[in-house]
């Protein structure tokens, strides 16, 4: 299930608020209108998608909304909770045989879970159903990639057009040099692109584009351990034995906490019978 994911917006006020901040304290309230020029916005934010244009194609950037959109939610995984269904599947499935599964798989929303106990009811072989599933997986880490990989080169480009900018307005200034007056004043907006590239590439594309490798690694994890519960369930193992594999998957906190709840469990039906 997907919710919000309230770090990436904090994380860029925050960013946001330490500039402004100190800037304030530098300048004070005046000096914050000194860091807004039109002319060094247009020309890094005009460049960068001028660069963009050239390196991807009209369906690679129509994924860059969307892509930054997933930036702002994330996908809230139980690892516990999935091998709790496996090992319940399993069970079912010795008890009852593969058809009886495909009840079960009307309260399972996970189209990956349900593509992979579909393929084990209809018979496939383990190794054909390994194959196909991480194929899926192959398959979902390029997408992830080349829609990763527009924000990663915004990142790359951003820091570069705010260095054309600076040399345009350094260009301008020496040949201008018979004002010395004007020369403080000119340097300072000249340099501001590279403030504008700068901030964009390290406060917001590669941050986000960071934020999306983790949530790809973290997804493809997630697979892993569906591909091995579906061939664990298919191949008829034994509940037990399920459970003690899909568990080294769990980090020793998580082992720690499901312990701790098998205990509890244990000790409530002692008292029940009791």
């Amino acid at each position: 299930m997907k919710r919000k994911d309230i770090l990436t917006p904090i994380g860029i006020g925050l960013g946001a608020t330490m500039i402004l901040i100190g800037i304030y304290f530098n300048s004070g309230f005046g000096g914050i209108s000194t860091f807004i020029q039109i002319s060094s916005i247009v020309v890094v934010v005009g460049g960068l998608i001028g660069a963009l244009l050239i390196n991807f194609s009209v369906q690679e950037l129509k994924m860059f909304r969307k892509v930054m959109k997933e930036a702002f939610h994330s996908q809230n995984y139980n690892l516990r909770e999935l091998i709790q269904l496996f090992i319940q599947l399993s069970e079912k499935a010795r008890r009852e045989g593969l058809l009886a599964l495909e009840s079960e798989m009307d309260e399972v929303d996970d189209p990956f879970i349900k593509k992979g106990v579909y393929l084990a009811i209809d018979g496939i072989e383990p190794e054909v159903i390994n194959e196909i599933m991480n194929a899926e997986i192959a398959a979902m880490e390029e997408r992830h990639h080349k829609g990763r990989n527009v924000v990663e080169k915004a990142g790359e480009y951003a820091p570069a057009w705010g260095m054309i900018g600076t040399l345009i307005g350094l260009v301008l200034m020496l040949n201008n040099l018979e004002s010395p007056e004007t020369i403080g004043p000119s340097m300072a907006i000249a340099l501001l692109t590279t403030f504008y590239g700068m901030v964009l590439a390290n406060l917001v594309f590669i941050p986000i584009a960071g934020k999306l490798y983790s949530r790809t690694e973290q997804e493809v994890f997630m697979k892993q351990i569906i591909v091995e519960g579906v061939i664990g369930v298919q191949s008829g193992q034994n509940p037990k034995i399920l459970e003690e594999k899909l568990s080294a998957f769990l980090s020793t906190e998580e082992l720690k906490l499901n312990e701790t709840e098998e205990e509890e469990e244990l000790i409530g039906e002692t008292v029940n019978e009791t």
